[in-house]
């Protein structure tokens, strides 16, 4: 069961990814290079990881669903941040 769900993280990781190589294909406003691929395969394998590792490690029902909350709250900031600047740092894709 546990090998199932690393699977599907590598799945829908990988499908994710798809998304933006495929719209890449029909129209120039999306531009990504292999650098953004990068960054956004390393977020998101990163935090299926970290949702596993929780789903191993918490075994209180009403805490996983908080730790697993959070882990996808940081990673939606994170990629707001990287795309749009939604705080304002360095990192913001302007």
């Amino acid at each position: 069961m546990k090998n199932l769900r690393l699977i599907g993280i590598w799945l829908t990781a990988g499908l994710i990814l798809l998304i933006p190589l495929i719209a890449m294909q029909f129209t120039t406003e999306v531009n990504w290079t292999k650098f953004d691929f990068l960054v956004a395969g390393v977020l998101l394998f990163g935090t299926g990881l970290l949702l596993e590792l929780a789903l191993r490690i918490v075994q209180k029902f009403t805490y996983r669903v908080a730790v697993c909350a959070a882990i996808l709250l940081g990673l939606f900031v994170i990629w707001a941040e990287l795309a749009v600047g939604l705080i304002g740092t360095r990192f913001a894709g302007h």
